[in-house]
């Protein structure tokens, strides 16, 4: 096992990063799901960042090792995206606010940057269960040309796709593909990077290994990894290591808004769960006894408890338990890490690189190739990528 990095200081908001000419290049992020909470977040984030109005806060393209890395600068990224809602952003961004997921004040002083990307959100669709007329292929001819619109219009010198939708049911056996696989399609029709941030199933629909693997772009994923699973994959190398034997390791999860009640959902959930499992039996060697449970609680709104109740062995078999407690907000968890997805694949595109980018597993519960599931691992990996993409010869 390679040896872990030191942790990197964080660069400050002021950074070369984070600051742009009037003659830099320009780059498009298309979110789906782009009036959702995460969505909202991220770019409400980018605006304040690359306004110096808040720290990088969780951005690790914003620590040393990406300095030099060559990524778009946060202030070159331009926001659109699809979604099924209409409620506008600055108003999504003030609901928000009012629930402490972003800070006081934050939404009226970047209105005009909150505005500018909500210009540029087209209907999504269709929505699960529901045929709204058109054709698979027409769905994805329809959500091309809105990325290829997109990216002509306001002179982008490319733009990446960033699925943060709520998450899906998984999708009945057949050739039928669910909303996330069209936009995933549509991204690679359009020539554009791709990253799935939730388990839902978007390139690993079976009827798209074709494209996938004839893809002329870069892409990663699936299901980020914010709150319970980072942990495990932390603690789960560590019990491995220590040759402490785990006997059993289960978990709950309370939480509201949008994904609490997609998940409320048990093929959602089913979903959701066979990352935080995978984690576990990749890192332990086997999985332990044990489940995770996902409760919705509408009245926790962003917010997010997760328990993980551990037995483990220790010499000549004394029979210990660790406990945990993580308590978090899901957007401002996640946001941070969409902005670092999209700079990174971003900047692979540019280098001409193509395919999954395994390299990407320190984002996600379900990384792409045979990418380590312990986080230790999987950081070596990133750091040495950054490194790849400082010095690409």
């Amino acid at each position: 096992m390679s040896a872990e990095p030191s942790i990197p200081a964080p660069l400050p908001a002021t950074s070369p990063a984070s600051s742009s000419s009037s003659s830099a290049p320009r780059y498009g992020v298309w979110l789906v799901g782009a009036r959702g909470s995460v969505a909202t977040t991220a770019i409400a984030g980018c605006a304040a960042v690359a306004a110096g109005l808040h720290p990088p806060t969780g951005m690790v393209t914003e620590t040393a090792p990406f300095a030099e890395a060559g990524l778009p600068t946060l202030s070159s990224l331009v926001f659109g995206g699809h979604d099924t809602d209409d409620c506008p952003l600055p108003k999504r961004a003030e609901h928000l606010a009012a629930g402490g997921v972003l800070p006081h004040g934050l939404p009226s002083a970047i209105a005009a940057e909150l505005a500018a990307a909500d210009r540029e959100i087209k209907p999504g669709g269709p929505l699960p269960g529901r045929d709204d007329g058109r054709t698979q292929d027409e769905l994805i001819t329809t959500f091309a040309t809105d990325l290829r619109d997109f990216i002509r219009t306001q002179g982008l010198a490319g733009a990446v796709v960033v699925n943060v939708a709520s998450t899906e049911p998984a999708p009945a056996d057949g050739d039928a593909l669910p909303a996330s696989s069209l936009y995933a399609a549509a991204a690679l029709r359009a020539g554009c990077p791709y990253v799935n941030f939730t388990p839902s199933t978007g390139l690993h629909h079976p009827s798209l290994a074709p494209e996938a693997s004839a893809a002329s772009v870069p892409y990663a994923g699936r299901d980020g990894k914010t709150g319970q699973t980072l942990l495990r994959s932390v603690l789960g190398p560590m019990f491995l290591q220590r040759a402490l034997a785990v006997r059993a390791w289960s978990g709950t999860n309370l939480l509201g808004g949008g994904d609490g009640a997609a998940l409320a959902d048990p093929t959602a959930a089913a979903a959701k769960n066979a990352g935080k499992e995978r984690v576990l039996a990749d890192t332990l060697g086997a999985a332990p006894e044990g489940q995770v449970h996902i409760d919705d609680v509408p009245a926790l709104g962003d917010w997010k408890t997760a328990w993980d109740h551990i037995a483990f062995d220790g010499f000549l078999g004394a029979r210990m338990v660790l406990q945990t407690t993580w308590q978090g907000c899901d957007s401002a968890l996640a946001a941070p890490l969409v902005l670092d997805l999209a700079r990174l694949l971003l900047r692979a595109a540019d280098l001409g690189l193509t395919g999954p980018r395994p390299e990407l597993g320190f984002y996600f519960k379900d990384p792409d190739g045979d990418a380590s599931s312990a986080l230790g691992d999987q950081f070596a990996a990133l750091v040495d990528f950054a490194r790849r993409l400082r010095d690409p010869r």
